[in-house]
């Protein structure tokens, strides 16, 4: 434990002249390693500890942090944020609820390390002709966290995440296209026993040999097919931000003050999860030592409720979510998505291309800009076909998705059975965070394609 029960007691009592106090404790090491064609590139470890203090006064907070652990630093900084606009009342601190697998660990065979890393490149390399470079990023985190408030809350996790990044290229007629393959999990070193490294490295190269072998995605307005797993982004970028408390309170949301409206189309229903048994997005506490959730925003086309952290449960009165989030101690904490993703339907992926007479199947998306305010966005895709008579007939690069989060909702009339989430990084005002998103195979019926004219 980074502070003992006595410690915390007294910074929270010395912060406590305001409505509510938090002290955040965290212990992290961390492991980065990249690869590429043969060789190792960069290596990087490293150990850090801080602790970050919260205070509410009414509806707003003042935060302060620090990697000096001394009593009286953290004392002063207690002071330094109590206004003495509270009651001074303090709960005493409840027993410990503490979480997480003690024996899980990242582990520290650096040599396993770089075997992995070496054993995805051979892969990759060996794929096909075309493949020139295949670049790879391990990376390891074991960081344990220590959350005491003055509602009398003491709660404690350890969370171990470990992912492979693998990135091909290949060069076909001048063009040249990457492939990208990312599996990761709440996991420590024992996540690579039974992983394919292989098969996703060729995976990656499989796709970076097409695309580098395909034409420019023809442009306008069509139906669009998107593959199950990472395909997901899409919702998570378009939908999940804009069901985020700290854009909804403000009403900077297009879902602001809809909660029971139909905002989608009947097929669809979307969930926001923590506690997918070692998924890269799961944990088993939120950062402000609240249990995590499963969390239905979506039901069947009918908007039922918004990720909430304590800061905005208390500015909209309704209860917290688990979804209070950070990077690290460096950051006070906002409602942010966990693992995201569309429930599954009743069609079947071959059906759904069968279905489609003319159109563009994506099988990943990119990333892209959105703006929660209107839901408006601009996704990159990958992995795309075109779909003619119902089939797959030929690869295409450089397509993009144009929108808004209220009009695909809308516009989904397809949802496959064959649910998969893909992992990736969320990005905003409490840092990047381990996410995902998923979705089984969907239609959206009618949407912008960004390609040639």
């Amino acid at each position: 434990m980074l502070l003992s029960n006595t410690v915390l007691e007294r910074v929270l009592d010395a912060a406590s002249g305001t409505d509510f106090a938090e002290v955040f404790c965290e212990e992290s090491r961390h492991t980065v390693i990249r690869g590429r064609s043969g060789q190792i590139d960069t290596s990087s470890s490293g150990r850090e500890a801080g602790v970050g203090i919260r205070v509410f006064s009414g509806q707003h907070f003042r935060y302060a942090y620090t990697n000096d652990l001394r009593e009286g630093t953290l004392l002063r900084l207690a002071r330094e944020l109590s206004d003495g606009s509270g009651s001074g009342n303090r709960a005493p601190l409840r027993e410990l609820a503490a979480y997480g697998d003690p024996q899980l660990a990242a582990g520290t065979d650096y040599a396993r390390k770089l075997e992995v890393i070496r054993r995805a490149v051979s892969a990759g390399m060996a794929s096909g002709n075309g493949v020139t470079q295949v670049a790879v990023r391990y990376l390891d985190l074991d960081r344990q966290i220590l959350v005491a408030n003055t509602s009398g809350l003491l709660s404690s996790d350890r969370q171990c995440k470990t992912r492979i990044q693998i990135t091909a290229y290949a060069q076909a007629g001048g063009e040249i296209q990457s492939g990208f393959a990312g599996p990761g999990a709440m996991a420590g070193l024992e996540f690579y026993d039974h992983l394919d490294v292989e098969g996703y490295a060729r995976s990656a190269a499989q796709k970076a040999i097409t695309a580098a072998r395909s034409r420019r995605c023809p442009g306008g307005m069509m139906s669009v097919v998107v593959d199950s797993g990472f395909g997901g982004l899409m919702f998570h970028e378009a939908c999940g931000h804009s069901l985020e408390a700290n854009s909804v309170s403000k009403g900077a949301s297009e879902f602001a003050g809809k909660l029971g409206c139909q905002v989608a189309s009947p097929l669809v229903t979307l969930i926001d999860d923590g506690t997918i048994p070692g998924a890269w997005g799961s944990t088993a506490i939120d950062d402000e030592g609240n249990p995590a959730q499963r969390n239905v925003l979506i039901e069947n086309g009918v908007l039922k409720g918004y990720l909430v952290d304590q800061l905005e449960s208390r500015r909209m009165g309704i209860p917290a979510t688990g979804s209070g989030r950070r990077q690290n101690y460096r950051y006070p904490p906002e409602s942010r998505m966990t693992n995201t993703f569309i429930a599954p339907g009743s069609s079947t992926r071959e059906e759904i291309i069968a279905a489609t007479e003319q159109g563009l199947f994506v099988g990943g998306i990119n990333g892209g800009s959105v703006n929660p305010a209107n839901g408006e966005f601009n996704f990159s895709a990958s992995d795309c076909w075109l779909i003619e008579h119902g089939r797959l007939t030929e690869p295409v690069h450089g397509a993009t998705l144009i929108g808004s989060g209220g009009q695909v909702l809308q516009q989904v009339d397809m949802v496959g059975d064959n649910l998969a989430l893909g992992q990736g990084y969320c990005y905003n005002n409490s840092g990047a965070l381990p996410i995902c998103a998923g979705q089984p195979t969907i239609r959206v019926k009618t949407i912008l394609v960004g390609g040639l004219a």
